[in-house]
């Protein structure tokens, strides 16, 4: 088949442009747990694979340039956290920088120390001066051999939680999600079944203004979908706390290239997007006005993005 000039240009008009897809999900999409990947185009093609429009890219304290370069390409697409080695002496200069290049949060911090302890007291103060999020990554149990735990003791978070009330704290990972379910106690990463009522994180989520969700990952993808009749009622009860991200790496928003990278217990969503399975279980189970809650309107409050 030959197409003469009008039909190609007919035809090339209705190929969206790299980043410029139409969402399936009824409207913008934030992802508020992206991993800053090489390249300017990298985070855009798994965007428009899984049909989010926007993100808030997670990055270390330095990669301001690269940054900035894909606001330029991607007006309006993306905001960024900035994370930094919390045990070294100059933690708190590096990420107030950040702060100051335009960062709108802490995170993803992700350290093999205690979530009560000095390293991470010290974010918890800062985040709180100079008024921006903290986003932790509360880790229990190990996925493989010598990987280690982080920020530990979430079952005890709660002290913190009194203790800075002015540090607006976004809970992720293992065992902030497994710990929905009132008889978790450190035995695996990501638990299956029903869920026992009076979990840690849903007293937690109720009882202080100061703490959010990020639905991102397997550990909240599994959080969500080991018990439809929980969750039901858990995204109902919180729905102005939780916050929709992916923490995804497979390549292409289908599931492609790597997924679910050093991580076997994560098997169940191998060669799956984790941002197009969450928002799809979002979707099924939120009501419409819930779900623009948690893909858009709470990370844009809590990032205070304009």
């Amino acid at each position: 088949m030959t197409l003469d000039r009008r039909q190609f240009l007919a035809a090339a008009a209705a190929i969206p442009a790299l980043g410029a897809a139409e969402p399936e999900w009824g409207g913008t999409v934030r992802d508020g747990h992206f991993h800053l990947r090489p390249g300017l185009d990298a985070n855009m093609r798994h965007m428009e694979g899984c049909g989010v429009t926007h993100a808030v890219l997670l990055a270390r304290a330095g990669s301001t340039e690269q940054i900035r370069q894909m606001q330029a390409k991607y007006p309006g697409k993306y905001v960024w956290a900035a994370s930094t080695d919390i045990t070294k002496p100059d933690a708190e200069k590096i990420l107030t920088q950040a702060i100051k290049d335009g960062a709108l949060g802490f995170g993803e911090i992700k350290f093999h120390v205690a979530a009560d302890g000095p390293e991470l007291r010290r974010m918890y103060a800062l985040a709180a001066e100079l008024k921006v999020p903290i986003l932790v990554h509360f880790q229990e149990v190990q996925h493989f051999d010598g990987e280690g735990v982080f920020s530990t003791g979430f079952r005890h978070f709660e002290a913190i939680l009194k203790a800075y009330p002015k540090t607006q704290f976004i809970g992720h990972a293992d065992a902030f999600w497994a710990n929905i379910s009132a008889d978790y106690a450190n035995q695996d990463a990501y638990p299956s079944g029903p869920v026992k009522r009076g979990g840690v994180t849903d007293k937690l989520l109720g009882d202080y203004a100061n703490l959010f969700g990020d639905l991102s990952a397997n550990s909240g993808n599994n959080g969500l979908s080991r018990d439809p009749e929980f969750t039901a009622g858990f995204l109902k009860r919180h729905q102005d706390k939780l916050i929709f991200g992916s923490d995804c790496s497979c390549a292409d928003g289908h599931g492609g290239g790597i997924s679910q990278a050093n991580n076997p217990a994560a098997a169940r969503l191998k060669g799956k997007c984790v941002a197009y399975e969450t928002l799809a279980l979002l979707k099924k189970t939120a009501t419409p006005a819930m779900f623009r809650k948690m893909v858009w309107d709470n990370g844009r409050r809590v990032w205070a993005i304009a």
